[in-house]
């Protein structure tokens, strides 16, 4: 279970570097003024920031319920192949999803990719719960 959850967090990071990278750039390019991250308000921001502002702040949603799912299976000995498998497609997924946001920003493709992921934690805590019982 470990793996995957490192997995999220190697995501989050580059993630982070990406919404860095993009608030620089726009910033050096005079695009926006480095008052707008003061308060992150204001007009004509990039889509390239938002997008990548948003899929940060994304990681930190419903990939928090994994996290603690995958705690929880390692705090209590947990083993469990379902679980280790939904955790994976988990991150593939959100892996997926992080690059449709970032890139051409399908909304009913990333819809389908984050519904997937979703059913997948449910699935952790599903049996979660059934291997607590």
């Amino acid at each position: 279970m470990f793996y995957p959850l490192f997995g999220l967090v190697l995501l989050t990071v580059i993630i982070g570097l990406v919404a860095f990278k993009q608030r620089y750039q726009s910033v050096q390019n005079h695009k926006v003024s480095i008052k707008y991250f003061q308060v992150m308000e204001g007009d004509n921001i990039p889509s390239s920031v938002k997008q990548s502002t948003r899929c940060y702040n994304n990681m930190f949603e419903v990939p928090l319920l994994v996290y603690i799912a995958g705690a929880l299976y390692l705090a209590l000995g947990f083993e469990n192949i379902s679980a280790i498998i939904f955790a994976w497609l988990f991150f593939g997924f959100r892996c997926v999803h992080a690059w449709i946001l970032l890139t051409y920003n399908n909304v009913i493709h990333r819809m389908i990719v984050y519904w997937i992921a979703f059913f997948c934690m449910v699935g952790m805590w599903v049996i979660l719960l059934i291997e607590y019982r």
